[in-house]
């Protein structure tokens, strides 16, 4: 049985606990953690007697590359995918049916709800997402792959950091080394902040130029076959350096987020609270007198999404589970002055907390081999 029928066969024991007899998964995340299929614009039909993957003819070929053991419906170019997964539901004789009710449009539940026949509709926000939470061993070697993906882009990036090169120069960079690497693209844009600008925590790319400053923030990631990384790191970029007062507040902000990072990834142990993990970086950034310029969660799991459950936040809800994948990333945003985050990916495991990452974090380690 494939990893794609396991995850199937869960869900719908899953599903059967809440009364339900059939769901209809329309996110396509969803869809891709379901079937392995890396196409668009379809739905799974997901019942006890049979599952439908409703599609198009632009993919025939396609799924039966990727979903060899599944029964398809292919959508006539004059159906909708509404119509089409009307008449999958149909086939199905499911009575009482879940659906995404945040993936799905109205126009297109009212479509199902008058084309389906009688069925019993119940909405539902997470019950994939649920499943997804823990990776099992296909995902771990996946973002495992991402991570190494990221880290030789990394490696290959350092190159580039010259004084000349604006942050828009190095953003386009990162997204070449990746892509050159293997990787699909980018997890997501790249930031390339330089100086002041790393306070912006989701910094835009502009023509500043790295000269333009002594340090720069970087924060990448990179998309695999399906799943994803993500890194940040801090770079001192002059040498020697020419203003010994911000490259000391600089230091003392740095050290700050680092031993916050590690007080939290200490915690990190199957059955914490999320919000306790969360409470014990920002307490030692709080300590350190500036609690009030880390404004952002803690960290937050990733894979098929860069931004998935679980979250670490001060509201965040439920424990740590071993197989879970969560990012780890304390930051401290001084407006106009300093901007400093550092983020690793971890895994929690029976044993602990597994750091998957492996780039240096100095902000000085790349000067001493450039």
């Amino acid at each position: 049985m494939s990893i794609f029928a396991q995850r199937r066969d869960k869900l719908l024991s899953s599903i059967r606990h809440e009364g339900l007899d059939g769901l209809l998964v329309t996110h396509p995340v969803n869809v891709t953690y379901l079937t392995g299929f890396s196409g668009e614009a379809s739905y799974l039909v997901l019942a006890d007697d049979k599952t439908i993957l409703v599609s198009d003819g632009r993919f025939v070929g396609q799924l039966a590359e990727e979903c060899p053991d599944l029964e398809t419906l292919i959508r006539s170019t004059s159906q909708t995918i509404a119509d089409a997964a009307s008449s999958a539901l149909g086939s199905v004789h499911a009575h009482t049916v879940g659906f995404e009710s945040g993936h799905l449009t109205v126009a297109d539940f009212e479509t199902l709800r008058g084309k389906a026949g009688p069925i019993d509709w119940k909405p539902g926000a997470s019950r994939v997402e649920g499943l997804r939470i823990i990776k099992d061993a296909t995902e771990l070697a996946q973002i495992r792959e991402a991570i190494a993906i990221a880290e030789a882009a990394f490696a290959r990036f350092q190159s580039d950091l010259q004084p000349e090169r604006t942050e828009k120069q190095l953003h386009d960079a990162m997204e070449f080394h990746i892509r050159a690497l293997g990787g699909k693209t980018t997890a997501f844009p790249t930031i390339v902040a330089v100086g002041d600008r790393a306070a912006l925590p989701h910094a835009p790319p502009t023509g500043r130029r790295l000269g333009d400053a002594p340090f720069v923030l970087i924060d990448w990631g990179a998309s695999g076959a399906f799943y994803k990384s993500d890194l940040t790191r801090v770079l001192w970029t002059h040498k020697p350096y020419s203003n010994s007062g911000l490259r000391a507040k600089f230091l003392q902000v740095f050290e700050v987020v680092q031993k916050a990072q590690a007080a939290a990834i200490e915690r990190m142990h199957v059955g914490t609270a999320l919000h306790d993990i969360d409470a014990a970086a920002r307490a030692v950034i709080s300590d350190a007198g500036f609690g009030e310029f880390f404004n952002h969660g803690l960290g937050h799991g990733f894979g098929l999404q860069i931004h998935e459950a679980p979250f670490l936040r001060p509201t965040g809800s439920g424990k740590l589970e071993a197989g879970m994948v969560i990012t780890v990333e304390p930051g401290v945003y001084l407006p106009g002055e300093v901007g400093v985050r550092i983020e690793d990916d971890v895994l929690i495991t029976a044993d602990g907390p597994v750091i998957l990452t492996s780039v240096p974090q100095s902000p000085d380690d790349w000067l001493n081999g450039s």
